[in-house]
């Protein structure tokens, strides 16, 4: 799952780039990786130009400069918005990196199970959510252990900087392409056929909270999580927005929690002290205090 993630070329040509195109370029990285920590290398320019293409014909522009300028009004924040999920799109499946959801359920939510049926708090965070095939697997892995989650304080929240993927998500509908990666048990006792596919039960609704958040702007939760699935979102960011960040996940997780990063992401060495590895991309944290991060990443 992904809060941002790169989109394919798209089959049409993308405008040539002139000593202009390259000049609009980068005035559009530079917001990108302001607004949304996004990194957008000078070989991408062609793709990024042609996605924006589309854009522009959807308001009715035929001039990038044009659409440079509408960029930096300052009245023009909805439109910086949808340059963002212009730029990004959402790769995602139900049990993606399926080892996750095996670390998850034998080793981590029995302990946690017991802690609720106690009468504690469990929480766990799947940021960068996408269309929802990560909350809902969590949810069903989550239905497993304890089919009684939702009479106890047991939540999970997922987050996006896309409110488009997030009404999707919240939907709960997906194709047949979309959830044939399910088992046919798991599909028959957490999905029923509605008119537009397939519709998440009731019971796995009823454990998510779907909030729109950039990871890179001010964080509202207050309370910490068990559990969190940060998954091939960060290998967008720069080195720099990447240390904000593992900071401020060692700070958001309980103590003992756990952190699951995408299959190609690490955490750099500068904070190696604040996890200890406990299996493929799986960390947990440690107790070291991580040092304050200056700006709109801090902790709040």
């Amino acid at each position: 799952m992904t809060q941002a993630t790169a989109r394919a070329p798209d089959a049409e040509p993308p405008p040539k780039m002139g000593a202009t195109e390259a000049e609009h370029f980068r005035t559009i990285a530079q917001i990108a990786h302001r607004d949304a920590g996004l990194v957008l290398p000078q070989d991408k320019a062609p793709m990024v130009l042609a996605r924006i293409a589309k854009r522009m014909r959807s308001l009715g522009m035929r001039d990038l400069a044009q659409y440079c300028k509408l960029l930096a009004d300052p009245d023009a924040a909805a439109e910086r918005h949808e340059l963002i999920f212009v730029l990004t799109t959402n790769v995602t499946s139900f049990m993606r990196e399926a080892h996750h959801f095996e670390t998850l359920r034998e080793q981590l939510l029995p302990d946690l199970v017991e802690t609720a049926r106690k009468g504690g708090k469990v929480r766990l965070w799947s940021a960068g959510c996408s269309s929802g095939q990560e909350p809902y697997s969590l949810a069903m892995i989550l239905l497993d252990l304890m089919p009684d989650a939702a009479r106890h304080d047991v939540r999970i929240l997922a987050t996006d900087i896309d409110p488009y993927v997030l009404r999707t998500a919240r939907e709960g509908v997906y194709s047949d392409t979309q959830i044939d990666s399910l088992p046919g048990n798991r599909r028959a006792q957490h999905f029923h056929a509605s008119p537009l596919g397939h519709s998440a039960s009731p019971a796995l609704r009823d454990l998510i909270s779907f909030r729109e958040l950039n990871l890179i702007g001010s964080w509202p939760m207050r309370g910490t999580f068990d559990v969190i699935f940060c998954r091939n979102v960060v290998i967008y960011f720069d080195r720099e927005t990447q240390s904000r960040l593992w900071s401020r996940l060692h700070a958001a997780l309980s103590p003992g929690g756990h952190l699951f990063l995408g299959h190609s992401e690490r955490i750099d060495a500068r904070h190696a002290e604040l996890f200890t590895t406990v299996g493929t991309t799986t960390y947990r944290k440690s107790e070291r205090t991580a040092k304050p991060q200056k700006g709109p990443a801090q902790w709040p």
